[in-house]
């Protein structure tokens, strides 16, 4: 049985091949083209996961989209319908960019690409398809499944029972009412982009105080049974212009942060007023999101009366709330570590498979599920760039001489194996520094990534010895969040002094536990650094400048090399020194 998930047409495209002995490859199509957040048809996606399988499209039992395409227009149409007399040129704008694109009908540009009869292309509901991400890819028989996001067809959030390998929705809430299109507004609100810039609110939470908790009550409303309301009349979710916000939130929270203007915080100097005003309404729209997904995560478990609990959509990655969801409910949280809309192309897939044969729970271990380039291809790159490089015999030797780059306060770019599923660089593309030196930060941050100064970097440790300096348990278990980089901790007080390049001004790091039986080469370079430097820790980011997508190719990381303030480059057992290039 040879099933494959595809998501486009919104943002996140992707692809997703799932066979009889689990999940055979997973791509979102930004790593090929380089356009981060790629929404196009997921050509080369799809190519690749083909590729991997070893299958041709005629192979394929059946290809699933990730969404009910009509419920979805149903919407649209319906939500706009009492904007028309302000804005007709917006409808005339929907319309026009449908009926021209993959996604007014999905389903026959699939069956078109794979020449395939439509017989054998379907297509399920948006947050079925998260929620089976979640489920079917947890470790657990029994679970409480809540998925949230901005919008689907019409569903924001839904809870479900996931017991003995089928899915039974018990809950949903549906468009005004969205978690996702609140952070996403106030995201705007704050000068970021939006799908783009709701990290950075995190990261800029940690610099304020939510003072803004009274305002933000008038925004969303928690109500009995995990359910919540949001006030509409403070956003253009139906018909949005330039912000998904308008005059009478404006009056709320004060002038909106000019896109692009500098964010001045202590280090620098007191910060000026209205910047601290705007951490201020970070901090407060993040603990009103965190207090909304606790209230439903714990109405979750109350409906279905499991002990674990499941995350997917773009909510999920929310590192801060997962943090809290684990310790104030104490449970077992599982989140798919592509919870955005690239991974319910995988949700797609596993769906269907759970349906119509008898497997369904496959554990994701690992998120290397994307393609990887051998010797001979890393070779011929660096022909191709005519750059010197050393090639290394064992993988012993290799890993002793990067940790010795890391340990002398030179930053790496890390491209192993094949390249990770989902938003986070969690050990194969890579750009690797010393979390101990206090300038790091910086450097890395406007030097390398030319990225905002207040963003932090989170650390990689080995599984084991996290709980030396980190506030967790020693014994966490498998494909928690942590593993994936999905949750907040506290550096323990008496280690922060030593971490100054991933300790966050409020005292947390988001965590990245690695373990040898996940990915061996990256766990024996932590190894190797903790010998030489008395730390098992390394200050791991996503190998990119701002704007691009993680790099896929050697190609690629050749290019970000070149333009970068990276010292050296590790492809395979390749090593570029900068200081080699002319």
């Amino acid at each position: 049985m040879n099933v494959l998930g595809l998501s486009f047409g919104y943002h996140d495209s992707a692809a997703a091949l799932v066979g009889n002995t689990g999940i055979l490859a997973a791509a979102e199509e930004e790593r090929f083209s380089r356009k981060k957040h790629d929404n196009g048809f997921p050509t080369s996606a799809i190519d690749y996961c083909l590729s991997a399988g070893g299958l041709t499209a005629p192979e394929l039992d059946v290809v699933v989209y990730y969404e009910n395409t009509a419920l979805k227009w149903d919407r649209i149409v319906s939500s706009y319908v009492e904007e028309l007399e302000q804005h007709p040129e917006y409808l005339e704008r929907v319309i026009s960019s449908w009926i021209f694109h993959d996604k007014f009908d999905p389903e026959d540009a699939i069956a078109r690409y794979l020449g395939l009869p439509m017989s054998r292309v379907c297509s399920i509901e948006h947050h079925q398809s998260h929620a089976a991400s979640a489920y079917y890819c947890s470790p657990f028989s029994g679970a409480a499944v809540v998925t949230m996001d901005g919008v689907g067809e019409y569903e924001t959030t839904t809870i479900s029972h996931g017991e003995r390998g089928g899915l039974t929705k018990l809950t949903s809430q549906s468009f005004p009412h969205s978690l996702g299109l609140l952070y996403s507004a106030i995201t705007a609100f704050l000068g970021f982009e939006v799908n783009e810039g709701e990290y950075k609110v995190m990261g800029m939470a940690g610099f304020g105080e939510p003072n803004y908790q009274d305002a933000f009550s008038n925004l969303l409303r928690l109500k009995p049974g995990g359910e919540f309301e949001i006030d509409p009349s403070y956003f253009e979710f139906n018909c949005p212009q330039k912000f998904p916000f308008n005059q009478r939130l404006r009056a709320l929270l004060g002038n909106p942060r000019e896109p692009g203007s500098h964010f001045s915080f202590a280090s620098e100097g007191h910060p000026d007023l209205d910047d601290q005003r705007y951490a201020d309404i970070a901090a407060s729209l993040q603990k009103c999101t965190e207090d909304a997904v606790l209230h439903i995560s714990a109405a979750a478990l109350t409906k279905t009366g499991e002990k674990d609990l499941c995350f997917a959509g773009g909510v999920g990655l929310n590192s801060l709330a997962n943090a809290r969801v684990k310790k104030e409910l104490n449970c077992n949280l599982f989140v798919q570590p592509a919870a955005g809309d690239g991974g319910a192309a995988l949700g797609a897939a596993l769906h269907w498979r759970a349906e119509n044969t008898s497997s369904s729970i496959v554990p994701l271990r690992s998120v290397h599920l994307g393609k990887e380039y051998d010797p001979g291809e890393v070779e011929l790159a660096l022909h191709k760039y005519d750059v010197p490089y050393t090639q290394y015999d064992t993988q012993a030797d290799l890993v002793s001489l990067v940790a010795s780059q890391l340990a002398g306060g030179f930053v790496v770019g890390w491209l192993q194996g094949p390249f990770e599923w989902g938003p986070r660089a969690l050990g194969n593309r890579s750009i690797l520094a010393n979390p101990a030196d206090p300038d790091m930060q910086e450097i890395v941050n406007t030097k390398i990534k030319f990225r905002e100064r207040f963003r932090p970097f989170a650390p990689s440790i080995l599984a084991e010895r996290a709980h030396e300096y980190f506030d967790i348990p020693d014994d966490l278990s498998e494909c928690s969040p942590e593993e994936f980089m999905l949750s907040v901790v506290p550096v323990r007080e008496a280690q922060r002094s030593k971490l100054p390049a991933i300790t966050h001004v409020d005292g947390t790091a988001r965590l990245h536990l690695v373990r040898w039986d996940v990915n061996s080469l990256f766990y024996d370079l932590i190894a190797a650094i903790d010998r030489q430097t008395g730390v098992p820790i390394v200050l791991n980011t996503s190998f990119n400048m701002q704007g691009e997508a993680m790099v896929n190719t050697p190609y690629d990381a050749l290019e970000t090399f070149s333009w970068s303030g990276l010292d050296f480059l590790v492809m395979g057992n390749f090593v570029v020194s900068k200081g080699d290039m002319t």
